[in-house]
């Protein structure tokens, strides 16, 4: 038996040789330094993934949003590497239909939780498109970058949120996406009904009325399915004219934190939420 165990240690050392793999010491070192969120909001598999890939030259420092700008300079002079110049990105929401400009067309008792309203036809809100007020993105958000208003309506802190996509994938409505600070010209609503059912719905709908296709620059905006889209790839030649005679004011132009609307916007002052429709 000592013969034996004494052969396979002998094996075992010359295995440990020959398949030794090198694994560069910057790695760790860079691992330690990042926050260790696995958020995936670089585009990695986690924080170990870039380290690695860090390390070969294939990810920039400033590509993790999550750690401080501080903390990725520290990583750059490790690695004796630029840091790297990559935009901000948040989450947006695409809606703006609270409780005291959307009407509900039937009141839902169950699981505190979008997901569980869904299912359960579609949610009490009457426009079918819009956010369900419940908080799963919240609830989700491990940076608390997501606070709900007092219309029950997701804010968020741009200032914490990592762009790591928890809140788009949690969204049952597809309400969130992931979009870079630069793009300022936003389009508030996801509503695809016919105008007057859009606008009997909720009091910020899109109505498809094509004025900020004709105000804005040529192929920024287009109309699809009762609905304004904007081509975020040309940003650059956005500009506030756009929002400026929409009646709605579901088009805006963001400012940071703040949410702009047009000259033409209806004001709304309403602070209480809005009866259910009656049946028809």
């Amino acid at each position: 038996m000592a013969g034996l165990g004494g052969l396979l240690a002998f094996f075992l050392a010359i295995a440990s040789k020959r398949l030794y793999v090198y694994e560069d010491p910057r790695i760790d070192q860079v691992e330690e330094l990042l926050p260790h969120s696995n958020c995936g909001a670089c585009g990695t598999a986690g924080c170990r993934n870039f380290a690695e890939q860090a390390v070969a030259g294939r990810i920039e420092p400033a590509s993790c949003t999550v750690n401080t700008p501080e903390q990725n300079k520290v990583i750059a002079a490790l690695l004796g590497v630029a840091l790297g110049d990559v935009e901000k990105r948040v989450a947006r929401l695409a809606c703006a239909g609270g409780r005291h400009v959307a009407k509900m067309r039937a009141h839902y008792a169950g699981l505190s939780s979008c997901r569980a309203a869904a299912v359960a036809g579609g949610g009490g809100k009457s426009c079918a498109w819009g956010c369900l007020g419940l908080g799963d993105c919240a609830d989700v958000c491990d940076f608390d970058a997501i606070a709900m208003d007092s219309h029950g309506l997701p804010v968020v802190d741009l200032a914490k949120c990592t762009a790591c996509g928890d809140c788009v994938d949690i969204c049952p409505k597809d309400l969130f996406s992931i979009q870079g600070v630069s793009h300022k010209l936003w389009m508030a609503c996801r509503n695809e009904s016919a105008p007057d059912t859009a606008e009997a719905a909720c009091e910020v709908a899109c109505t498809a009325c094509g004025r900020c296709v004709a105000d804005g620059a040529a192929g920024l905006i287009h109309l699809e399915r009762n609905l304004a889209v904007i081509d975020y790839a040309r940003n650059d030649s956005a500009s506030r004219q756009a929002i400026e005679r929409c009646p709605t004011g579901a088009i805006v132009w963001l400012e940071g934190d703040k949410v702009i609307k047009g000259k033409s916007a209806k004001k709304i002052i309403r602070i209480e939420p809005l009866p259910a429709m009656a049946e028809a």
